[in-house]
């Protein structure tokens, strides 16, 4: 049955669906439980009927009170769960029986899934379900090949049910069902396109045969050029390839050699099939799913407005001293206790109940109800924790500046010009081996805009405060990158003070270990010529090379080139 037949019919469902038949107008009046138990109906169909608007479902289902229970519980979050098929185990070789009895398992569970589909959208409605019939027939056969493997104790040459299993993939997907359905619709437009491609390969590849074959075959390139076009299947699927430009030097370059005219028969070729036919074909594919895109959008919405209106005729109060048929309009109580059942974002359902505060004590016409649910359209977006206040101007000044969108592009430059002078040292150190590199100023650059990094994160924080600053992912983010270039540091940083290299070499914050072995090489080879140039009879050397300086050593400074003579920066 249509979704455009008239609302809450009796034809929709065996049981009757007018829940306010025979019940007054205002709960105020209903007396005993058969009224009571009538209202709660109405109440439950419109929870139902919300639920169908939200999710974009189809209201052509049963409405009575133990089909609605059913229905809230196949749909529900529980019920509704889905194994990802993406990731399975290593293949193994199991008994016959064992996965037999899993997939018949399986096979039971999918038969429960069709009785409760069926069951609740009824006979008529089940008779007129593709999806639902297509269902039907692929579990019977299923079930059928089943039973014929277990007869034959697995040892079945072909096994039909393998080839059905992805049907029940996109039975339940929605998303595939579009899809499909979208090809379904395209395949008339394309298969125009497909049929001027086999027009365009079959007529290139009798030209083929005719300028390639003819004459005798040679040896060397000559013979490479018959090979692709010496019969009708490999000429063929030689141009089918080249449609795609994959085998493109392999297919013209022999023949090229050998003509250079032979050129424009490949060029021509490759004009008409993939630069004209080949986008053609794209650009149909695109048009149809563009279209479809937006008939399933309107398709939803039509849903989504069709659930909301079934809720408010349910849910309609007869005005006084007017007959029951002629509903006005809806309490807003018993909305915001319906909206309590719903299976729905608690944001939005904060944000309809707000609404239906704001409009006072009256009832709901239907264009107001209709406009209530137009909230689940919105996007929430979530209000970031209130900045810290100061009472000092200058740290509102500072407040204002650090947490201005400015200081943000700041340090975006700052990453960039990192990035920049990375590359400049890779570049300028490409012909060097790694252990023979000199990073040291490497190290120095990459320590300041590390510093800067932790500044920015720490005045970010004191403009933003710590909630404020955690709010947002890209602050997250770039915080835990700062973490982790300090650690990185200091792990880097650690065996060097162990050796006394930072001694040697002055205060260089957390340089490379590649410029540590490096500048203590250079400092080892100062000492040793020093004591070269004074002779071995002196335990000490004489002069060194210490911090660019060329002359006699003094006291403190002997601990330093043996230091570097001995230190473990130099392996």
């Amino acid at each position: 049955m249509a979704e455009s037949d008239p609302l809450l019919s009796r034809a929709r469902g065996d049981s009757g669906r007018d829940c306010r038949a025979g019940f007054p107008a205002s709960r105020s009046v209903q007396v005993g439980p058969d009224a009571a138990a009538g209202w709660d109906l109405c109440f439950d169909q419109a929870v139902v009927f919300i639920e169908d608007a939200i999710q974009y479902r189809s209201i052509n289902h049963r409405m009575d009170a133990g089909s609605m229970w059913l229905y809230r519980w196949y749909y529900s979050d529980t019920c509704q769960c889905t194994s990802d098929v993406r990731y399975r185990s290593a293949p193994w070789d199991p008994p016959c029986g064992l996965t037999e009895s899993i997939e018949g398992l399986c096979l039971l569970v999918f038969v429960a899934d069709l009785s409760v589909k069926s069951y609740l959208v009824g006979w008529a409605q089940f008779q007129k379900s593709l999806w639902l019939l297509d269902y039907l027939v692929v579990l019977v056969v299923s079930l059928v090949d089943w039973t014929v493997s277990l007869s034959l104790v697995c040892q079945e040459p072909l096994r039909l049910r393998r080839l059905l299993r992805p049907f029940f993939l996109l039975q339940n997907s929605s998303m595939m069902k579009k899809t499909l359905k979208c090809i379904r619709w395209s395949l008339w437009e394309m298969a125009s396109v497909v049929l001027l491609l086999a027009l365009h390969l079959s007529v290139f590849t009798m030209f083929g045969m005719l300028l390639f074959t003819g004459e005798e075959q040679g040896d060397g390139q000559d013979k490479e050029r018959l090979t692709y076009f010496r019969s009708l299947p490999e000429a063929l699927t030689s141009l089918l390839v080249l449609l795609t430009t994959a085998n493109n030097p392999d297919v013209m370059i022999p023949a090229y050699s050998k003509n250079r005219a032979y050129a424009i028969f490949f060029i021509v070729f490759t004009l008409i099939g993939s630069l004209f036919l080949m986008n053609l074909l794209t650009a149909i594919i695109y048009n149809q799913f563009r279209g479809y895109l937006v008939k399933s959008l309107q398709a939803s919405l039509f849903r989504k407005r069709l659930g909301t209106r079934a809720a408010y005729e349910v849910l309609c109060t007869p005005a006084e001293g007017e007959a029951p048929p002629r509903g006005v309009g809806v309490k807003p109580q018993d909305l915001v206790q319906v909206l309590q059942k719903v299976q729905m974002d608690g944001t939005h359902r904060q944000a309809i109940v707000e609404k239906v505060h704001s409009y006072g004590g009256g009832l709901l016409s239907a264009d107001k109800f209709q406009n209530l649910f137009n909230e689940l359209d919105r996007r929430v977006v979530k209000e970031r924790p209130p900045r810290p206040e100061y009472r000092s101007p200058l740290l509102q000044s500072a407040q204002f500046l650090f947490g201005h969108r400015w200081f943000d592009y700041l340090g975006n430059a700052v990453v960039l010009a990192n990035l920049v002078s990375i590359c400049v040292f890779l570049v300028r150190d490409a012909d060097v081996l790694p252990r023979d590199r000199d990073d040291f100023i490497l190290g120095i650059l990459n320590c300041v805009f590390i510093l800067y990094y932790l500044a920015e994160m720490l005045l970010k924080v004191f403009a933003l405060g710590l909630l404020g600053y955690l709010s947002c992912p890209s602050n997250v983010f770039d915080g835990l990158l700062t973490v982790v270039l300090l650690v990185q540091c200091e792990a880097a940083e650690a065996p060097a003070s162990r050796a006394g290299c930072a001694l040697q070499l002055g205060f260089a914050p957390c340089p490379p270990q590649a410029s540590l072995r490096a500048a203590g090489r250079r400092r080892l080879g100062s000492c040793l010529r020093a004591s070269t140039d004074k002779g071995a009879s002196s335990p000490y050397p004489a002069s060194c090379l210490v911090g660019g300086r060329r002359g006699p050593l003094q006291e403190p400074e002997f601990p330093l080139c043996l230091s570097a003579m001995g230190s473990g920066c130099l392996s």
